[in-house]
């Protein structure tokens, strides 16, 4: 991943709660005919010296059968910065359009995993932690145990050791204090993304 000192981002305990609350990002494992890309939602498990990514996929996604070196991509909030958000605009004119943005890599060595057990283990898992602290969240028991086990024999669990963390924060710390509560500002009226990043601004202040 391309960041800059200013942008870089090398807290585990930072980067671990942005997966936690992106959950959602990209596979790409690298094959001997070129990477192959999968979107699915991943969950984080383990202590910081030990981190691994479990997902799983549908039995006939291929991304099963390629195990090998690979990247969980996680796009956090991101947006356009308008030159109008920077008071330097009216003082100097020296700014461009940016964007801000927020993007964690973890990587490691893909397997697959079939044993039922541990399927059942996940998909449990990451249903209740999306569930959480909804009015009555649903539960895997919640369905039939046959449903269920039908259900599980058409995925495969997908399991991988993270060997590096690694993130980028683009929230215009190398600004100017006023050219930052002017991008909060902006972004404050920018949508649920940009509000999101407006957030993230403020305490980079």
């Amino acid at each position: 991943m391309y960041a800059p000192p200013a942008f870089r981002e090398d807290r585990i305990d930072v980067l671990r709660a942005a997966i936690g609350d992106i959950t959602f990002g990209a596979l790409v494992t690298q094959t001997d005919d070129g990477p192959v890309a999968t979107h699915v939602p991943m969950m984080l498990t383990g202590p910081d010296d030990a981190m691994v990514l479990e997902t799983h996929v549908a039995r006939g996604n291929s991304h099963w059968h390629h195990a090998g070196p690979t990247i969980a991509i996680f796009q956090g909030p991101h947006a356009y910065i308008r030159p109008g958000f920077y008071p330097s605009k009216a003082e100097t004119g020296k700014v461009v359009p940016t964007w801000t943005y927020i993007a964690v890599h973890a990587h490691g060595i893909l397997s697959a995993i079939q044993d039922g057990a541990w399927l059942h283990a996940h998909v449990t898992a990451i249903s209740d932690k999306m569930e959480a602290g909804r009015p009555a969240p649903w539960a895997v028991d919640d369905a039939p145990v046959s449903y269920i086990a039908s259900l599980q024999r058409g995925i495969v669990g997908l399991r991988m050791p993270v060997t590096r963390l690694t993130g980028a924060w683009k929230v215009n710390q190398h600004k100017s204090e006023a050219d930052r509560a002017g991008t909060a500002q902006g972004l404050d009226n920018s949508g649920e993304m940009g509000r999101a990043l407006a957030q993230v601004i403020k305490l980079k202040a």
